[in-house]
């Protein structure tokens, strides 16, 4: 029973020290200095604001991408106890001694710092050497602009982390499928590829590039197991599943587990509230939860509501009258019905008050019981100052001709009658006798006699209209459009039979109410649609560039700029590396166009074995700069270098499966190998030397003095910033 104590219990450990001094080395180049500035750079004053929100609770909507890269800033300010109390207002501004700038900067580090060792170990799983890898290795340690982004508040180091680790589980899944599949190593690789390809869209959207060219591998791959004879029906389908639930149902899963932890932590009303729907708004602590808590939740005859467009654009905005008519003639010569003016008004007013009329009575408060409102209802809207109503008829448009005006109706005695009925549709509704209920319901305003829909244009008035968005009818509708639809917001039983008592009790504020709570999957649905279509006016930018740009570095960014010492943090890439990227990616197109012809023809130029691990590194490094390039020459939005940095860490890799190619199949003699060995150690050395070079540019120390920074400026396009002082 024993038997095992006469035997000594021994572990045998195995140390790869590539790898460890690959880390500690990425590490030193990384987290060296990291507090240095104690100022903000470029967009740390961008990501700091929402930073400060999450520290805060408070409710925001970045329509750059995801949340994943957010809270992963956020956890670093957390665990350095930051309050968020920082005005993040320009660039440059120093950093009060409250604020943990080294906590904040130190998860983009690390991943930046681990990117060496990824590197490292994705060549060794293609099956190149160590000696190769480590070259690839030592690329990425020594490539500045990876450094730059690497030791700021900024997220391109934490995507390529997720990219390259993405990547390596996967070989590392692959190459375990031929020893042991389904093992916990097959298992774990496998379920890591789909959680990283999960994280990577989480910090940006551009993840989504290399999560498709890994869908794509894997499914090559699995079209090979299709093929596969000896693979019994059970077993392929098991195959097939297992990559389904890792590659596609976990990283969902995962995406909005994202989304779940957002929108858990900000839970209180902010500045980008009103953006967000009305029901969305009412889920969040103080804002419209204030106003809109315990409100009726059944609209009827009667009642006082407003009504808010459910497109919010060009900007959100309510159903509006004021005293003030449409103008006699326009300045085209066209004439107008001279009625009450109907806009839609992008603020809170007294003026966007209606009140529910049923056009079979003249109360204008709510019954005892009330009579609710359903879906076909026919109703009368009074606007609830000026008590006119709702009414359109055909006269055109001021700004939109070929619809019809909205207005208030205004008795001048003439022949032109008031046409005032509405018939509401319900578009959300779940059966045809929903009753017409508080924020909830998205309904259609359909006028009777003409059959024009209430909807609003975004066209702004001009100074005689106050600028507010023009509200038409619009004669021919199809479907439903977002500007056709309305929610009511804001909503109360009308008591006052007076209009002076009614006037009084409209300029109240709503005093009970009930908190609409959203599903998460509802908010998830909302949030998601607004990060994809909400769009900020693009401007150009001082260091915008084009993808045309980024493959020759004909273009830099000045990151931070001190004052007085002239110091000063560029993103600027390592050029001999760009370039030998370019001429490697180049080589390997041609190489691999060539070899396919000649295979075409029956003559193989290197072995069999050779030729796949060729085409396997080609597929992963050159699709994956093309996947990550390619796509931003069809993006209409603005771009900066750091968008390129992704595609660029591909072709690094790229670099040493080149070299060894070239020296293992091409160089056929002794004296040609010793050459190209000669010339690998000379270009090595440029790399290292151009490195060193920029290294003050890289790290914003020390400063360089006027001629020293113009000697920099390798380039006429470069934008080196040299004091006049």
């Amino acid at each position: 029973m024993l038997e095992f104590l006469k035997h000594p219990i021994v572990f045998s450990v195995q140390i790869n020290m590539n790898l460890v001094v690959l880390t500690v080395v990425g590490l030193l180049s990384r987290l060296w200095a990291l507090s240095y500035p104690r100022a903000v750079v470029f967009d740390e004053v961008y990501y700091g604001q929402f930073l400060s929100l999450y520290m805060k609770r408070i409710f925001f909507v970045d329509d750059s991408g995801p949340p994943f890269g957010h809270l992963l800033l956020a956890f670093g300010g957390y665990l350095g106890g930051f309050d968020g109390n920082f005005l993040w207002n320009r660039i440059g501004a120093e950093y009060n001694p409250t604020v943990p700038v080294w906590a904040l900067r130190l998860l983009p580090a690390l991943a930046g710092a681990l990117c060496v060792p990824l590197a490292y170990q994705i060549l060794v799983e293609l099956h190149y050497s160590h000696f190769v890898a480590f070259g690839a290795a030592l690329l990425f340690l020594l490539e500045n602009s990876l450094i730059t982004q690497s030791r700021l508040m900024l997220l391109e180091s934490i995507l390529i982390f997720f990219i390259l680790l993405a990547v390596l589980s996967y070989l590392k899944f692959y190459n375990s499928q031929k020893q042991s599949p389904f093992s916990a190593r097959w298992w774990f690789w496998l379920l890591l590829t789909g959680l990283c390809c999960s994280c990577a869209v989480g910090v940006k959207y551009m993840g989504l590039f290399t999560y498709i060219l890994l869908l794509a591998i894997a499914g090559v791959h699995s079209w090979q197991l299709i093929g596969d004879q000896n693979l019994l029906n059970m077993s392929l389908l098991c195959h097939l599943l297992a990559r389904g639930l890792a590659l596609v149902i976990l990283p969902v899963a995962t995406y909005l587990s994202f989304f779940y932890i957002h929108l858990a932590l900000l839970y209180r009303s902010g500045p980008h509230d009103q953006i967000m729907s009305s029901a969305f708004q009412a889920s969040l602590e103080g804002g419209l939860a204030r106003i809109t808590q315990g409100q009726p939740l059944e609209v009827a005859y009667g009642s006082q509501i407003t009504l808010r467009n459910i497109l919010g654009k060009p900007m959100p905005c309510w159903l509006h009258s004021h005293k003030n008519t449409y103008p006699i003639r326009y300045e085209n010569g066209r004439g107008s019905s001279h009625q009450q003016q109907v806009t839609c008004y992008p603020f809170k007013d007294v003026n966007n008050w209606w009140i529910v009329k049923d056009p079979g009575m003249q109360q204008l408060v709510v019954s005892n019981p009330p009579r609710p409102v359903r879906h076909g209802s026919i109703v009368q809207l009074v606007h609830g100052i000026t008590t006119r109503y709702l009414n359109t008829h055909d006269v055109a448009a001021p700004l939109s001709p070929h619809s019809q005006e909205i207005s208030c109706y205004i008795d001048y005695n003439i022949s032109m009658q008031a046409q005032n009925l509405w018939r509401v549709e319900i578009v959300n509704r779940d059966s045809d006798t929903d009753v017409w209920k508080t924020i909830l319901s998205e309904v259609r305003l359909v006028h009777v006699n003409t059959s024009a829909v209430l909807k609003l244009s975004g066209a702004s008035l001009p100074e005689w209209g106050y600028r507010q968005l023009e509200i038409i009818g619009e004669k021919i509708s199809k479907g439903y459009h977002q500007s056709m639809l309305w929610n009511v917001e804001e909503h109360r039983y009308g008591k006052s039979h007076e209009q002076k008592e009614r006037e009084v009790e409209l300029h109240s504020p709503t005093q009970i109410s009930i908190s609409q709570n959203l599903s998460f999957m509802a908010k998830f649905t909302e949030l998601q649609w607004k990060i994809l279509t909400l769009k900020n006016e693009d401007t150009e930018h001082k260091y915008s560039s084009s993808p045309l740009e980024w493959i020759t570095l004909d273009t830099n960014i000045a990151y931070w700029f001190h004052s007085t010492s002239g110091a000063q943090i560029h993103l600027l890439g390592n050029i001999v590396t760009w370039m030998s990227a370019n001429a490697a990616t180049a080589a390997y197109v041609a190489l691999f166009l060539w070899y396919l012809l000649r295979r075409r023809r029956n003559i193989c130029d290197i072995p069999e074995e050779a030729w796949w691990q060729w085409v396997a590194a080609g597929g992963l490094c050159v699709g994956g700069w093309a996947m990550n390039y390619l796509p931003f020459f069809l993006m209409e939005k603005t771009l900066f270098l750091y968008h390129y940095l992704p595609a660029l860490t591909f072709q690094i890799l790229l670099i040493p499966v080149v070299l060894q190619h070239t020296s293992e199949y091409l160089c056929r003699s002794r004296l040609s190998k010793s050459m190209h060995s000669a010339l690998v150690v000379a270009w090595f050395s440029s790399v290292y030397l151009t490195y060193h070079t920029f290294r003050p540019l890289t790290y914003g120390k020390p400063p360089l003095t006027k001629s020293q920074l113009q000697d920099l400026r390798w380039k006429d396009s470069w934008d080196i910033l040299i004091s006049k002082h």
